[in-house]
C-alpha cells in the first residue's frame, strides 16, 4: 500500500488574508471641539456686530434729534429776534411768536399737600413741637407741685435739725388746710448757713438767703447766733417783739422764744443735744419786700401766726 507523503501545508496563493484596518490619518480627522469653539467665537463676533451697529444707530437717530432741535431752537430765537426788532421799530404792535408762558399750577392731593407741608416746614415744626413739650411739662409741673399750707424757714447749720428730725410733721400738727386742697401740708426750708464762705457758697446758701428772706412765703423762722449776725442791727425791727405779747414767758426774750430747755427736742424726736443754747423760733413783721408787697406779706402774717402761737402755748407747758 502506497504511503502518501506528507506535502506541506502552504498557503494558498489565492487565498486572502484579512487585511488590517488602515489606520486613520491624523490630518483627516475631524476636530470637533476646535469647531464648537470657532462657531462659538464666530457667533460671539456677530452678535458683538449687530449690537455695535444697533448702539451707532440709536446714536446716529440721537444726534439728528438733537440736531433739529438745536435748529428749530435757533430757528425760534432768531425769529423772535425779528419780532423784538420789528416791535422796537413800531412795525408791529404784538408779536405773533413771543408769547408769555404760564406753568399751569400743579394739583395735589390733600394727602400730598399735607406731606409736602411737613416736608418744607420740618425744623419750624421740629422746634415748635419741643417749645410745646416744655411749656407741657412746666405747666404740668406747676399744677402737680405740691401747695404748702405753711412754710418755715431754719436757717442754721444744723443739719439732724433741718433734715433728720420730724420738726415738719409737728408743724403740720398745729397746721390748717389753708389752701383748701383737702389735705395739711408744711413745709420746711432748711438754709445751712455756716461760718464758712467757702461751704455757703458750695451749698449755694447766700443766694437761697436772700431768695427767701425777700419773699413773702414764711413768717415763721428758726435760727440762731448766725441769724442774729446776718439781720444786725435791724433784727430788733425786723422780727416781731414777743416780749410785748408774752410779757411772763420764762422763754422769752425780746423777739426770740428759745427752744433749749423746753420739750422741743421730745416733741420733734431729736436728741437734746442737737438743741444748742442759741437756738430759737420767732416771726418777721410784714413790710414791703424785694420780691413781694406788704400787703402779701401781711396775708402770711395773719394765715401763720396763730400756728406759732400754737407752737408757743405746747413749748410753754
Amino acid at each position: 500500500m502506497k504511503k502518501h507523503k506528507d506535502v506541506p501545508k502552504q498557503a494558498n496563493e489565492n487565498t486572502t488574508k484579512p487585511s488590517a484596518p488602515e489606520q486613520e490619518n491624523d490630518e483627516d480627522k475631524l476636530d470637533i471641539t476646535q469647531s464648537v469653539f470657532q462657531t462659538n467665537r464666530e457667533m460671539r463676533k456677530q452678535k458683538q456686530r449687530e449690537y455695535e451697529e444697533k448702539q451707532a444707530k440709536i446714536q446716529h437717530e440721537l444726534e439728528l434729534r438733537e440736531k433739529k432741535k438745536r435748529e428749530a431752537y435757533e430757528k425760534k430765537i432768531r425769529e423772535e429776534k425779528i419780532e423784538l426788532m420789528r416791535m422796537k421799530q413800531g412795525l408791529i404792535e404784538e408779536s405773533e411768536t413771543i408769547h408769555e408762558e404760564h406753568e399751569e399750577p400743579v394739583k395735589l392731593s390733600i394727602w400730598r399737600k399735607i406731606v409736602n407741608f411737613f416736608y418744607h416746614n420740618k425744623w419750624w415744626l421740629g422746634i415748635g413741637t419741643m417749645c410745646a413739650c416744655i411749656a407741657g411739662f412746666l405747666v404740668y409741673s406747676l399744677v402737680t407741685k405740691p401747695r404748702p399750707d405753711i412754710v418755715v424757714l431754719v436757717i442754721a447749720d444744723n443739719e439732724e435739725l433741718g433734715e433728720m428730725s420730724e420738726l415738719q410733721t409737728y408743724i403740720e400738727s398745729f397746721s390748717e388746710d389753708f389752701n383748701h386742697n383737702g389735705k395739711v401740708l408744711a413745709s420746711l426750708y432748711y438754709i445751712p448757713y455756716s461760718d464758712n464762705d467757702y461751704k455757703n457758697y458750695a451749698s449755694g446758701a447766700d443766694g437761697k438767703l436772700t431768695t427767701q428772706l425777700q419773699s413773702c412765703d414764711s413768717v415763721i423762722v428758726i435760727g440762731g447766733t448766725k441769724l442774729d449776725q446776718i439781720m444786725a442791727p435791724d433784727a430788733d425791727s425786723y422780727f416781731v417783739d414777743l416780749k410785748s405779747v408774752y410779757p411772763d414767758n420764762p422763754h422769752v426774750k425780746g423777739y426770740k422764744f428759745m427752744l433749749k430747755n423746753t420739750p422741743f427736742a421730745e416733741r420733734i424726736n431729736l436728741e437734746p443735744q442737737y438743741i444748742t443754747d442759741d437756738l430759737y423760733i420767732a416771726v418777721r413783721v410784714p413790710t414791703k419786700l424785694l420780691y413781694t408787697s406788704k400787703s402779701d406779706m401781711q396775708k402770711t402774717f395773719d394765715k401763720d401766726w396763730g400756728v406759732f402761737e400754737q407752737i408757743v402755748a405746747d413749748l410753754s407747758e
